[in-house]
């Protein structure tokens, strides 16, 4: 490795960050299988892009069906993922994108080792802790039913552990309110902390494109 070096372009992240008018970040969504991160992922997604703002959904089945296709569901299969993925998001970062993560991640140390990857401000943990019940009522895919019956082994929150966040940026449960208001919370804090603009500019934005 040590022939190996990093390049630092001409062109960086900030200068990419600003000829989009953002500032960019990777949104972490962490939660049990059926709590509804991919669809909340992919609800704010569509508000930013509808809005203008250059965005990135990086969803757990879809990098499984190239980046990761290589890889099977043991513990060190499942972190080699989670390693990949977090490798791809900070480029994406470097882009200049608003990049969203849609994965069940259950161990805080995985988590904490994509987080490093980045400066502070640029990780954003965004726990979706729809209880389990609701979750396994829901059951998308039928892998409760089967993780009930054995089907499927070391099934987190069955029979394997899921770590909640400590101290996550933000907390929504999907069982409670609807779709629109969780994803103005999630704009809130974006416009909060400085990522996208204000209201007004999004709306701006919003009645230039229609």
């Amino acid at each position: 490795m040590t022939d190996i070096v990093w390049h630092q372009h001409a062109i960086d992240q900030a200068a990419r960050a600003g000829q989009k008018g953002q500032n960019p970040v990777l949104l972490w969504f962490t939660g049990l299988s059926g709590a509804g991160k991919s669809t909340l992922a992919g609800a704010l997604e569509h508000a930013l892009f509808a809005a203008g703002f250059h965005t990135y959904l990086l969803d757990g089945d879809n990098v499984r069906h190239g980046l990761c296709q290589d890889l099977g569901f043991s513990a060190e299969d499942r972190d080699e993922n989670l390693r990949r993925v977090g490798e791809v998001a900070k480029l994406m970062v470097d882009a200049g994108l608003v990049v969203l993560s849609a994965f069940i991640s259950p161990t805080r140390e995985e988590r904490d080792g994509i987080r490093a990857k980045f400066p502070h401000g640029q990780f954003i943990e965004v726990h979706v802790s729809t209880p389990i019940q609701v979750c396994e009522a829901r059951d998308p895919k039928g892998l409760y039913l089967k993780a009930r019956s054995g089907e499927i082994k070391d099934f987190t929150g069955i029979s394997a552990p899921y770590e909640a966040p400590l101290a996550a940026e933000l907390t929504i449960d999907t069982s409670k309110g609807d779709l629109a208001t969780q994803v103005q919370a999630l704009l809130d804090y974006l416009t909060a902390i400085q990522v996208i603009g204000t209201k007004t500019e999004i709306v701006d934005k919003l009645t230039a494109l229609a």
